[in-house]
């Protein structure tokens, strides 16, 4: 049923099937096989369940587009390759996010956080939060993506955040430079990213990875960090739509002269202190506006 349905929506008549040559027609079939493997699941639902390569395949042979960025005009090969990037890295992250075995608590445990761990092939070791906020979704967007540049006015962990360029309308290149830490000894570090964002019904997926841009060449006297990548999903809660379930992964390479077993502290660290601080200054946001109001 699925695969006729899909025939039917691309307009693809049994005379214009059979008219495909080798590519297009794989690329049918092995959709096909795939969407008919297709299970909700009732967690995460974003395309997990058809592979990568199949929907590549498919949405490029038939003139598709994957996601809203795409939709825009215009743009460079170097803007679409900072794309690609950010895609590639949101179908890894979706992968790990779904992963449910073999994380292990991490020793720095915040209040009302879980902070846990595990090591990915290929990537190395990555850590994820899980917290729930007293904000909806929409809100905690806002603030980290649409606001991004003015996070430095609420999280001490962050020094500065600029937008260097804006590509479409749903991605991002972006440095952000961290604060020191003088308790763990680990000066500051610069991360050229590119970020991007999509929506699904009232969930966001916010991805971010290292990239390397003449706009922002590593500066003088500052090391250069690589974030592999954070990910942050944003779901409202079953139970309360105005509360957020929030859940972060992350991989790090601070570079420098850093013990991995003080990278892996600071690291587990900064993402309870993120979320910390993103409660305060919500919970502060909301007192300045009922006083205002």
């Amino acid at each position: 049923m699925l695969p006729a349905t899909l025939k039917l929506c691309c307009g693809i008549s049994q005379e214009h099937l059979r008219k495909l040559t080798g590519l297009q027609r794989t690329a049918v079939g092995a959709f096909g096989k795939e969407i008919s493997k297709f299970k909700l699941n009732l967690s995460y639902s974003y395309l997990q369940d058809i592979s990568y390569s199949a929907q590549r395949t498919f949405f490029w042979t038939f003139g598709r587009k994957m996601s809203t960025s795409y939709k825009e005009k215009r743009l460079s090969t170097l803007q679409m390759n900072y794309m690609n990037q950010a895609e590639s890295t949101l179908h890894n992250a979706l992968s790990i996010l779904n992963q449910q075995e073999g994380w292990k608590a991490e020793p720095h445990q915040g209040n009302g956080e879980w902070i846990c761990s595990k090591r990915v092939p290929n990537i190395g070791k990555v850590f994820r939060a899980e917290a729930v906020i007293d904000a909806p979704p929409e809100h905690i967007y806002t603030l980290l993506f649409e606001k991004i540049e003015q996070m430095d006015e609420w999280n001490p962990g962050i020094s500065k955040v600029q937008i260097l360029q804006k590509i479409g309308s749903d991605t991002l290149l972006t440095r952000e430079v961290t604060s020191e830490i003088p308790i763990n000894l680990i000066s500051q570090r610069d991360f050229v990213s590119v970020r991007h964002c999509c929506r699904k019904g009232a969930s966001f997926y916010l991805i971010g990875t290292s990239t390397d841009s003449e706009l922002m060449p590593p500066q003088r006297g500052i090391i250069r960090g690589e974030a592999g990548l954070t990910f942050i999903v944003l779901r409202p809660l079953d139970s309360d739509n105005k509360k957020t379930q929030l859940t972060w992964i992350l991989s790090i390479d601070l570079k420098g002269w850093v013990p991995r077993a003080l990278s892996d502290q600071a690291l587990s660290k900064s993402q309870v202190d993120f979320i910390t601080h993103l409660r305060n200054h919500l919970s502060f946001s909301e007192k300045k506006l009922f006083v205002a109001s």
